[in-house]
């Protein structure tokens, strides 16, 4: 099993820019694939951007050339590098692990593991 641990939410203006970590434990570097989810109040969950163990990433069109997914293997560790943040992108931000091994993508329901969120508001 996978625990993951998001930090580095908070309170920016708009265009600022954040940088969200994640903190995996229990032998990560078996999760092919890792992502961020968002939800806003009253709205579904998200997904922002996934990355596979070796490097391929996927982002959703309204934060593509804005945010940059990363993920340290040696480091357990998955990162998020928001900038140009717009309103739009308040929300509590999650941290998530698929054990599948061969597929990666940005649908929720196919995600096994769930860090608790960390709270970013554009404001």
């Amino acid at each position: 099993q996978v625990q993951l641990v998001e930090s580095g939410g908070g309170l920016v203006q708009p265009g600022g820019s954040l940088r969200l970590s994640c903190a995996a434990s229990g032998n990560p570097y078996s999760v092919y694939c890792m992502g961020w989810f968002r939800q806003a109040p009253g709205k579904e969950r998200e997904g922002i951007a996934a990355v596979t163990r070796y490097g391929s990433t996927y982002y959703r069109d309204s934060v593509r050339g804005r945010f940059t997914i990363s993920r340290d293997n040696a480091m357990n560790s998955l990162y998020l590098q928001m900038n140009s943040l717009k309103p739009d992108d308040t929300g509590v931000y999650y941290c998530a692990a698929d054990f599948s091994p061969s597929a990666c993508t940005l649908v929720a329901g196919r995600f096994d593991a769930w860090g608790q969120g960390t709270q970013v508001t554009v404001s």
